[in-house]
C-alpha cells in the first residue's frame, strides 16, 4: 500500500526525538501500512488492533497506546493518507474526543462531501 504525507509522521519522530519507544511505534505502523494492502476493515483490524474507525469513508484514528498519539488515516484506492497527526491533548481540543466533530472536521477541510 501507498502511503503518502508520510512526513508528517517523520516530523512527529523529529519532534519526539529521544523517545525511542514511540520512534519503534511509528516504525511499525509505517512498516505495517506499506507492507500491505488491506481490502477491508478486519484485515486492518486484524494487524493493527490500535485502529479506530471514526468515519465510514475510511477514516482512522491509530492511538499509540504508551504515547496516547493519535494518527488520522484515510484508506482509498490502495492508498494510506496521513491526514493529522498530534498529542491525546491535541486530539480532544480539536476532536473533543466525538465522531460528529470530527465528520466536521473532514468536511470543513474538503476530506468528505
Amino acid at each position: 500500500m501507498r502511503l503518502t504525507n508520510k512526513k508528517a509522521l517523520e516530523k512527529l519522530k523529529r519532534k519526539n526525538r529521544g523517545n525511542t519507544s514511540l520512534s519503534r511505534e511509528i516504525d511499525k505502523l509505517i512498516d505495517d501500512l506499506e507492507n500491505n494492502s488491506f481490502k477491508n476493515a478486519s484485515e486492518l483490524l486484524r494487524v493493527r488492533i490500535d485502529a479506530d474507525c471514526v468515519h465510514s469513508d475510511g477514516f482512522y484514528f491509530f492511538d499509540m497506546a504508551v504515547h496516547r498519539t493519535m494518527i488520522l488515516i484515510e484508506f482509498e484506492d490502495g492508498e494510506a493518507t496521513v491526514v493529522w497527526v498530534g498529542s491525546h491533548s491535541q486530539y480532544e481540543r480539536t476532536f473533543r474526543n466525538n465522531k460528529s466533530t470530527i465528520e466536521k472536521w473532514l468536511r470543513a477541510n474538503d476530506y468528505i462531501d
